[in-house]
């Protein structure tokens, strides 16, 4: 019997973020372990980390015997002086997703998706989590960030074809539950979806399920994460940056977490959701050998709870 919801993984899960870390394990075993663990598919993770070449990532994909769901940019989104590298990825990222094994199956919005991520600075990411805290983008700075994530989104939905998703992230100036309203009202679904990710909502403050059904006509594509709750107040409390809480253990496997996924999993049913998931669960590289057995635990616990 077909498993009910089609279920990626990314390289986050093996710590790869910043493809210029010096503890980044090699991508070929990032593929090796994700087939070995049960998934077919795989997002792109940062750019130059897997393959540039169109060819050799094709070949790379397929000699795992997996395929790509999503490519993600994860920057300053509102800078004005980065913009035209944003674009230049942008083209990058999504040529390369046309060319190479791009996932299929029953979804109200199928693959692949440009996952679209405000990096924030510095001290925004000392308030993760705290919405007390953290300081709000002066409005002519919001209304740059909005032009510029428009207009990255026209071009991958109107030039290749690749659904553009915005990802509301923990140390973003899109974090909270007015920004993430404001960027839904602010952008329509006709140019750009959202990628809710149910950790990033618990570290916000925001209660998964709530918010996942606030928004449900509007999420293209969903991540999975799961939060140690102990460790997630240990960061508040400690004002940790959302990276240095990742390498101190706030994720966690999924189902031994604070996340309740049963109700995650009657709400999609109850809606009729239909679309990919993946599941992520930040770490530091250097921890990577546990990265295999909480890929295959996570996947494993999602399937027995209906998923």
């Amino acid at each position: 019997m077909k498993p009910p919801y089609s279920i990626a993984n990314a390289p986050c899960s093996w710590g790869v973020d910043d493809p210029k870390n010096p503890f980044l394990p090699p991508w070929n075993k990032v593929l090796t372990e994700a087939r070995e663990a049960g998934y077919r598919s795989i997002e792109l993770g940062p750019w130059g980390y897997l393959p540039t070449d169109p060819v050799a990532l094709k070949q790379a994909l397929e000699s795992h015997q997996l395929s790509l769901v999503a490519g993600t940019l994860f920057d300053d989104l509102m800078s004005e002086a980065n913009f035209s590298k944003m674009v230049e990825l942008t083209h990058a990222i999504c040529a390369n997703l046309q060319k190479v094994p791009v996932s299929s199956a029953d979804s109200d919005v199928p693959p692949p998706y440009l996952v679209i991520i405000d990096f924030g600075d510095a001290e925004r990411a000392r308030c993760a989590g705290q919405s007390d805290r953290a300081k709000r983008l002066p409005e002519a700075d919001w209304q740059r960030m909005v032009a510029n994530i428009r207009e990255l989104s026209r071009i991958a939905w109107q030039e290749y074809g690749v659904r553009p998703v915005i990802h509301p992230h923990a140390g973003g100036f899109i974090e909270f539950g007015d920004e993430i309203d404001r960027i839904a009202s602010d952008i329509p679904a006709a140019e750009a979806g959202l990628c809710l990710d149910t950790g990033h909502l618990y570290y916000a403050g925001l209660d998964p399920v709530s918010w996942l059904r606030k928004y449900a006509d509007r999420i293209d594509y969903l991540h999975f994460k799961d939060v140690n709750k102990a460790a997630f107040e240990t960061a508040i409390k400690q004002q940790q940056d959302f990276f240095s809480a990742c390498a101190a253990g706030v994720m966690c496997p999924l189902g031994s977490g604070d996340v309740d996924y049963p109700a995650v999993r009657a709400l999609l049913a109850e809606l009729d959701w239909q679309g990919w998931i993946t599941i992520e669960q930040e770490r530091d590289p250097r921890d990577v050998a546990g990265s295999l057995k909480d890929v295959t635990a996570s996947l494993h616990y999602l399937r027995s709870v209906g998923f």
